[in-house]
């Protein structure tokens, strides 16, 4: 049968990123405590396209996803790529992994379990020299309170839910945990998903001797990660969703280690 994709383009012009988006997939993931957690992922492929062709072949991309069976880790990554690149006669590759990631997270003072999920995604990226970059994130749900609120207010302060993205290069692996935990321990208080009525005392007394701005919690954060020899490049965000404005609050600050894609 006729090959159309591998056809001539007359118009000449390359393309950066080809391939397929919100594949939903099955995967396994490393847990530190328990070894391996299943979960399901939302799966970016991209590959370049030379301005020759008109176009790539889709379903090579769904067919290399076998070789994440039965798990995703950081080796597959970097072989998953290259056999895109080779596949697909491309000259870099780029993927994405997005998944959610439950954790069993007890109640501060009445231990009461509960699973918390976070969002966590892996990216990345092979270039035409075949140097792999690779790029871990967290997206981590924390509870806040407002400083200047608290200082002007006779009773009470403001407070609400927020969301930290915390994304890193490493040299060695880093646990997801370890980088929730990071996150968490930089916040007014941490979230959690069972709260019995004294835990509930606990954690709004925490947040309320522990105020903070976006600004402090992207900064605490930052002024760890700066310390960590382990970590090559960061991108740490915050966004605090307002109580008391029809608008959140969000800071922002990428590390100046390495370069970013």
């Amino acid at each position: 049968m006729k090959d159309i994709q591998n056809q001539r383009d007359e118009r000449n012009i390359p393309i950066d990123k080809v391939g397929i988006k919100n594949l939903r997939y099955p995967i396994t993931v490393l847990d530190r405590k328990n070894g391996f957690q299943h979960t399901v992922a939302s799966i970016n492929m991209y590959v370049d396209l030379p301005g020759k062709y008109k176009g790539t072949h889709m379903s090579r991309f769904v067919e290399l996803l076998h070789l994440f069976r039965p798990e995703v880790s950081l080796e597959k990554f970097s072989i998953i790529l290259e056999q895109m690149k080779t596949h697909l006669d491309a000259a870099s590759a780029h993927i994405e992994v997005t998944f959610p990631y439950f954790i069993e997270k007890k109640a501060p003072v009445s231990d009461s379990p509960g699973l918390m999920d976070y969002t966590c995604r892996i990216v990345g990226i092979s270039d035409p020299d075949s140097s792999v970059d690779l790029i871990s994130e967290v997206i981590v749900p924390i509870s806040s309170v407002c400083p200047c609120s608290k200082e002007i207010s006779d009773m009470g302060a403001h407070n609400q839910r927020g969301e930290v993205r915390l994304s890193t290069r490493f040299k060695k692996f880093i646990w997801m945990e370890d980088m929730i935990e990071l996150v968490e321990s930089c916040a007014s208080c941490d979230v959690y998903s069972v709260l019995k009525r004294v835990d509930e005392k606990q954690v709004t007394e925490k947040g309320y001797q522990n105020a903070k701005f976006v600004e402090d919690v992207v900064r605490d954060l930052a002024a760890y990660l700066n310390q960590d020899d382990n970590i090559t490049w960061f991108s740490v965000s915050a966004e605090h969703f307002e109580s008391i404005h029809n608008h959140s609050a969000y800071a922002l600050i990428n590390s100046g280690k390495a370069p970013g894609h």
